[in-house]
């Protein structure tokens, strides 16, 4: 047989007996054999049962374990002394569990008066609804009411059944500005689609008032039931009980009227950009309106056709006019809104208008500060520059006003500014200021501007704020009274309600009638409902409040005063999300520079 041979030459065939290879292997694997014998052995201590001297060492602390060892010996003495010594170990486990440092979860943080309040003072907008009520409503006493109206919907001004859309529409303006500007603190504060829907309820029913689906309108209503209907102030009613259709007033040259509803649909466009449909529905109305405003220029709104109305009665036309035209521009960013807003000669007739108050009939300050932020956060230069500087030079002069410095406006020894001199009903322009005040201090520091000059001083930014608080904390019931003025806010606040809804037993199937209902007005004691959320006209000029429900001028609550505590409550909200301003861009959102 033929040996064969590898291709070094030696022989294919390994006889590994011959070579001794048999014995290398086994003598390599004996030897990996005790290497893991020997690693087995290593690996096994960990995993025995440990003896109890062992478990007791893991327990003690360093220091402890050398006296605890040194006295081992002592405990082996006698059984009196071993349980001496257990009793001593386990006095030493239970010092050193309760050394030993626990896990606390970290407690929710502790919001502030601002946001706790906000709820609240939207809620009081569903108190507020007419018409066939929503489910989300949540308020218990309150029911479908008003059905038979010519235009179904919309609020209740104050404490009646009355709708004025003139001050209803200011209100929208002022709920959609403030999401505008802290869309981030309504939605930390879960209240976002809150007072997205309090709006859309409000410009539903606005665009009832005209006929908005068209290219023109030649009338709008201006307030429901008209001053001429029977029995409209002579009942002290529930709406719920109000069953007789109800006609609206209509007037045919009312621009101030027309321009503050074309704010409020086009600010509102804008708060309702992510519904195309709906924000176009908006824009178009607006659009409508604004036009049949400029018809009458000049012209004063009366609140209805015949007899003027008692209430709400425009004392001007070019402010709610630069306002509605500024809302227009950011709504459209049509350049034709810009070069109405920033003409000289419109600058010039709204310049010799009272300046410093903003209330929902004078819109000068707000339009103002819009006017002022659109220089501020864009640059538009050469032609516009030289309006936009006036304007924020009014601004500047309507918050300085409201400084300590200033002798422009007195102030309560409780520290209430009384932007109405004295006259009753002061809150409604208290909050209104405030929020000015803290939206023009978000707007500083967000641009790093340190400060504004007032009189020849400077005024750091916050000073704004510290102003805005200090009044709203008032509100709230940092004042003399102790005595929050938010209805359901804090431990003590107005009980006597001037609301007639409010101050009626709703009782199912239970009917009062005209007549029976005013006894439940004259009776002093607390109202049978609790409207949350509403803020009363609030303390005279001395810091007194009377809590009665027959005197008006302090007890009842107005859509227009709720809109501007709610826009100053988002806007001082701290808790809800730290250290967050303004939303820089949103209200810019179709506006393209020239």
């Amino acid at each position: 047989m033929s040996v064969k041979h590898n291709i070094w030459g030696g022989p294919l065939e390994i006889n590994v007996e011959e070579h001794g290879l048999w014995h290398e292997e086994e003598e390599e694997e004996e030897e990996e054999e005790e290497f893991r014998r020997r690693r087995r052995g290593l690996d096994r201590a960990p995993y025995e049962a440990p003896s109890d001297e062992v478990k007791q060492r893991w327990l003690r602390r360093p220091d402890i374990l050398e006296k605890s060892m040194s006295s081992s010996s002592y405990c082996n003495k006698s059984s009196i002394s071993t349980l001496v010594c257990l009793v001593t170990i386990s006095a030493i486990i239970v010092l050193i569990i309760k050394l030993k440092p626990h896990y606390h979860p970290p407690s929710s943080p502790t919001l502030d008066n601002y946001t706790l309040a906000l709820p609240k003072a939207l809620l009081f907008f569903n108190a507020q609804q007419s018409g066939k009520l929503p489910l989300n409503n949540n308020v218990s006493w309150r029911g479908d009411s008003c059905l038979k109206d010519e235009q179904v919907g919309g609020y209740y001004d104050g404490g009646d059944s009355t709708k004025y859309n003139f001050p209803a529409a200011f209100a929208m303006t002022m709920l959609s500005w403030s999401v505008l500007e802290y869309n981030q603190k309504y939605e930390s504060a879960l209240e976002l689609h809150h007072v997205k829907h309090t709006i859309k309820w409000g410009t539903d029913y606005l665009l009832k008032t005209f006929t908005a689906y068209a290219n023109s309108t030649t009338t709008v209503a201006s307030q429901l039931p008209s001053p001429t209907t029977k029995h409209n102030n002579k009942c002290w009613i529930r709406p719920e009980e109000i069953q007789s259709p109800r006609p609206a007033s209509h007037c045919t040259t009312c621009p101030a009227l027309a321009a503050e509803t074309a704010a409020a649909l086009a600010a509102a466009s804008i708060v309702f950009h992510d519904n195309e449909a709906y924000s176009k529905k908006l824009i178009h109305g607006a659009d409508v309106i604004f036009r049949f405003a400029t018809q009458g220029l000049g012209g004063k709104y009366s609140g209805g056709a015949d007899p003027p109305s008692l209430l709400y009665n425009s004392s001007g036309f070019w402010d709610e006019f630069l306002w509605g035209g500024t809302w227009m521009y950011l709504a459209t960013g049509n350049s034709s809104y810009l070069n109405l807003i920033t003409s000289p000669e419109l600058d010039e007739k709204v310049g010799s208008m009272r300046q410093s108050v903003l209330s929902w009939d004078n819109k000068l300050p707000g339009a103002a500060l819009l006017l002022a932020r659109l220089r501020m956060f864009l640059d538009y230069g050469y032609p516009y520059e030289q309006v936009l500087k006036n304007y924020q030079n009014k601004i500047d002069d309507i918050v300085c006003s409201y400084l300590p410095n200033s002798n422009k406006f007195n102030r309560t020894k409780g520290g209430l500014i009384m932007l109405n001199h004295g006259n009753p009903r002061p809150l409604q322009y208290v909050v209104n200021a405030a929020f000015l005040a803290k939206l023009y201090s978000d707007y500083m520091g967000a641009l790093y501007v340190p400060g504004i000059m007032c009189g020849g001083k400077f005024y750091r930014s916050e000073a704004l704020e510290d102003f805005a608080r200090t009044q709203v904390d008032y509100i709230l019931g940092k004042n003399p009274e102790k005595m929050s003025y938010v209805v359901g806010f804090g431990e003590r606040y107005p009980e006597e309600v001037h609301h007639m809804g409010a101050s009626i037993m709703s009782e199912k199937g239970k009917k009062y009638g005209c007549g029976g209902g005013w006894k439940w007005r004259d009776r002093r004691k607390p109202n049978p409902n609790v409207i949350v959320g509403a803020m009363v006209g609030g303390p005279d000029k001395l810091d007194g409040f009377n809590d009665l429900r027959s005197n008006y001028n302090y007890t009842e609550p107005s859509l227009a005063g709720n809109s501007g505590l709610v826009a100053a409550l988002v806007a001082l909200s701290q808790n809800a999300t730290p250290n967050s301003g303004i939303d820089h861009n949103t209200i810019f959102y179709s506006v393209r520079l020239p």
